[in-house]
């Protein structure tokens, strides 16, 4: 029987004596969910944990990028594509790219985030020297802005990733975990970099007809420990590898939300956790914003949630929003 534990995270500042830290960050346990699939979840104090579990919800995350985990992150995100569900078209010039890129770094972003591909549900995919040719000037424009954030690239195709590495970016986000193009993970391999594994069930053009799973959370979990051990055995260490659950990619709204509650089991799988759930629509099917610009309210709440079970990093639309939120979490929360 496989044990799932999931710590169930505090930031009170009132600490029981047998408290924990949570992946060397903000947050606190003293007690954890034990899930599995035959039998109920348990509860239980972090005196039942195995040594081995201890250690690996313990453990600081190594610094990736120039974050240091000890605190929260913001990814901004800067699509430069035409057909992206929220910002299609908004930043698709690299001068315009340039201009969001200084703003968000100024507002506070740990790392930018940028993507030539929409992968929103029923997206159409793009030849990879299309995608190139949004991704590359975008980024030459950034850097010749005089910004120097780090840079993330959103693709699935090492091409891509590759072209993306020599213009100057450091880290791979890849939504399907580097499966959809064989030379990915050798690529990732060889050049070292950090890479953010995404949990998707199917093609972003038939992900969200009618996605089904035994159990969602552990599904998810299942799959990203099988890709993260993938990762491990090509040589690219788990100090490397940030793992992302994948809200809204072949997930319903309640699956959504039962992964979002889960969050802090992602912990167990030993890397920094990624939330990408900013303007998504399960948010405006909750909140009463049809329009994905109009979201921003609900993704903030959703990402403060995430804080609270200790994530890592947030990518997020509305950062300035979001960094000023972030600030007073903070201030009520870490700094008393």
């Amino acid at each position: 029987m496989t044990r799932y534990v999931r710590p169930i995270a505090m930031t009170d500042p009132c600490r029981s004596p047998d408290a924990l830290p949570l992946a060397g960050g903000w947050t606190w346990f003293d007690h954890v969910e034990v899930l599995s699939r035959e039998r109920p979840a348990q509860r239980l104090p972090v005196t039942d944990l195995t040594e081995g579990e201890r250690a690996t919800l313990t453990s600081p995350r190594a610094p990736l990028c120039g974050m240091n985990f000890a605190a929260p992150h913001l990814m901004g995100i800067l699509n430069v594509t035409p057909d992206s569900f929220s910002d299609g078209g908004d930043h698709d010039t690299p001068a315009e790219a340039a201009r969001v890129g200084a703003a968000m770094a100024a507002q506070g972003v740990s790392i930018l985030d940028i993507g030539g591909e929409s992968t929103r549900p029923g997206a159409t995919p793009v030849s990879e020297e299309d995608e190139i040719s949004r991704v590359v000037p975008a980024l030459a424009a950034i850097r010749a802005a005089g910004v120097t954030t780090p840079v993330s690239v959103d693709t699935r195709n090492a091409a891509v990733a590759a072209a993306a590495f020599d213009a100057g970016a450091t880290l791979f986000n890849d939504v399907s975990a580097l499966t959809h193009d064989p030379a990915s993970l050798p690529l990732a391999a060889k050049r070292g970099v950090p890479v953010c594994l995404m949990h998707a069930q199917g093609d972003p053009r038939t992900m969200q007809d009618a996605p089904r799973y035994d159990d969602v959370v552990l599904d998810v979990y299942d799959y990203l420990s099988a890709r993260v051990q993938v990762c491990v055995s090509a040589g690219i260490p788990r100090d490397r590898l940030i793992v992302d659950p994948g809200i809204g990619f072949g997930k319903t709204l309640d699956h959504n939300l039962a992964l979002l509650r889960h969050l802090s089991l992602f912990h167990g799988l030993g890397c920094p956790i990624l939330l990408g759930a900013s303007r998504k629509r399960f948010i405006g099917t909750l909140g009463g914003a049809d329009r994905a610009a109009d979201r921003a309210p609900g993704s903030i709440a959703v990402a403060l949630e995430a804080l609270r079970q200790g994530v890592q990093i947030l990518r997020v639309h509305d950062t300035a929003e979001t960094a000023q939120a972030v600030a007073l979490w903070t201030a009520l929360n870490l700094l008393g």
